[in-house]
């Protein structure tokens, strides 16, 4: 085992393949990532080939967050342990075996189960990427580089709908699984190359009772939520295993307290940057996917555009989001990351609150100008948030540091995706007088009303983290004028 003094910068082969590196993990975090929102956009066509209602295909989408966020603190905690570059290497031969399986699944049973393969890959990759760059790059540099991952990991999040479009349409759905396949192995042999030995390990043990229980918590959670869309959130069934989440939550933390190698370093939340930080990013990624399962219905079912009219139409989103993302991220290294999150949100505000005064004969240009600034507003707030994050953590705990950033995102799209659905569907069923879990035929006004719904709450839910954020740059320029 290596020391803990012995650094990456000091290898100057290394850093002459930093950005090489860099890419590496750049394509496989996009890859995971966008596997989280771009089966969104073939959920129309799922339906109609599978013969399933909305609310059972959406377990496609939910399935796959759900298995990332039950195991990724462990593969974080592994990679500490193990390595962090072995780990990535090992996520991505998995990830890519995943997506070959999912394009060959034929019934819900077997897509899910694929899902469930890619993202325990994902999950590996998604925990360890960042704690890799930290190590790897010179602190003149690392703002830059995580800010670039943290504009895959959102690009790749919201791209999804509108990548998806265009493959669904002109290829079919398998090969939105299947394109991930020649990449991955690119990917694979590129990583093989240019990925150093790992150098940073920690003597520590598997903390089984923990992971265990998270897991646990995880599925109980989801599954309450999720299912409650279905059966409501008064049926027993679903109440007991919401119930049974917080519990096993409350015993988590317990356990974790008492724990003297724990899965999750508790310690890391001690920080109010790091915890404000990581907050925000949670409500900013409940927010957007909220327009990312809500945005494919409205383009296709309520303006008739195809999936490939629609994949363009959504296309802007991600297209604006890469040109500010890294011009925010190298900004912040300059002035400081508090006021770059704050101006982004607010622009995410009025985006948000703009696509809730939609309706089914909008102009495109105008759906197309909010979609761009939700973009604008995005790219703006997620680099230098993600650089706020990750630049407050110790070396030996960046694996665990980068599972929990990892984990509040998937946890945050699959609220996201929770919440959308549920004020979708019970303000649609208030409007029709009857329960509705899907689109009702000839009667667009009900979609229109839940969706309007849908994008006021998730306009104040950036509000909320603006507040926030707002609050945080206060702090910081009064403690900077009071040192002064």
């Amino acid at each position: 085992m290596s020391s803990l003094e012995a650094t990456y910068q000091e290898d100057a082969g290394i850093q002459k393949k930093r950005w090489l590196i860099l890419i590496v993990l750049n394509l496989f975090t996009f890859m995971s990532t966008l596997d989280g929102s771009i089966v969104n956009i073939a959920l129309p066509v799922l339906v109609k080939e599978l013969g399933l209602p909305v609310a059972q295909v959406e377990w496609v989408t939910t399935g796959y967050l759900m298995a990332i966020c039950s195991v990724i603190l462990f593969f974080g905690k592994l990679g500490d342990i193990v390595g962090k570059i072995k780990m990535f290497k090992l996520g991505m031969v998995v990830f890519t075996i995943g997506s070959l399986l999912c394009g060959l699944s034929h019934s819900l049973p077997l897509l899910i189960a694929s899902r469930v393969v890619q993202a325990v890959g994902a999950s590996m990759t998604m925990a360890n990427s960042q704690g890799i760059v930290t190590d790897i790059f010179p602190s003149t540099e690392r703002g830059k580089a995580l800010g670039l991952i943290g504009t895959f990991v959102s690009l790749g999040s919201i791209a999804g709908p509108s990548l998806g479009g265009i493959i669904v349409s002109s290829m079919g759905w398998e090969y939105i699984f299947w394109v991930n396949v020649p990449i991955g192995i690119l990917a694979i042999a590129l990583g093989w190359k240019v990925l150093p030995k790992d150098l940073v390990r920690v003597k520590s043990g598997i903390d089984a009772p923990g992971s265990l229980l998270f897991a646990v918590f995880i599925v109980a959670l989801f599954a309450g939520l999720l299912l409650g869309q279905q059966l409501g959130y008064g049926d027993t069934r679903i109440i007991a295993a919401l119930s049974a989440a917080v519990i096993t939550f409350i015993v988590f933390l317990i356990v974790e307290q008492r724990s003297a190698q724990p899965l999750l370093q508790l310690t890391l939340f001690r920080n109010p940057l790091f915890s404000l930080s990581i907050f925000c990013a949670f409500l900013v990624f409940v927010s957007n996917f909220c327009f990312n399962i809500i945005a494919p219905f409205y383009a296709q079912n309520m303006l008739n555009m195809s999936p490939f009219d629609a994949g363009f139409l959504l296309m802007l989103y991600p297209i604006c989001m890469v040109i500010v993302a890294p011009l925010s991220g190298a900004l912040s290294d300059k002035i400081g990351s508090e006021l770059l999150t704050f101006a982004g949100l607010i622009v995410m505000v009025v985006a948000q609150f703009g696509l809730a005064r939609l309706h089914e004969g909008s102009p495109v240009i105008l759906v197309g100008v909010w979609i761009a600034m939700l973009g604008i507003g995005s790219g703006m707030f997620g680099s230098p948030n993600n650089s706020l994050i990750m630049s407050t953590v110790p070396r030996t705990q960046l694996g665990s540091a980068g599972s929990v950033n990892s984990l509040v995102r998937n946890v945050g799209m699959v609220v996201g995706i929770t919440l959308a659905t549920t004020i979708l569907f019970n303000v649609m069923s208030s409007k029709a007088g009857y329960r509705v879990t899907g689109l009702v035929e000839g009667r667009p006004e009900l979609f229109l009303s839940g969706m309007h719904a849908v994008f006021l709450a998730s306009s104040g839910i950036c509000l909320l983290s603006a507040l926030l954020t707002g609050w945080r740059l206060f702090s910081s320029r009064r403690a900077k004028s009071l040192s002064a």
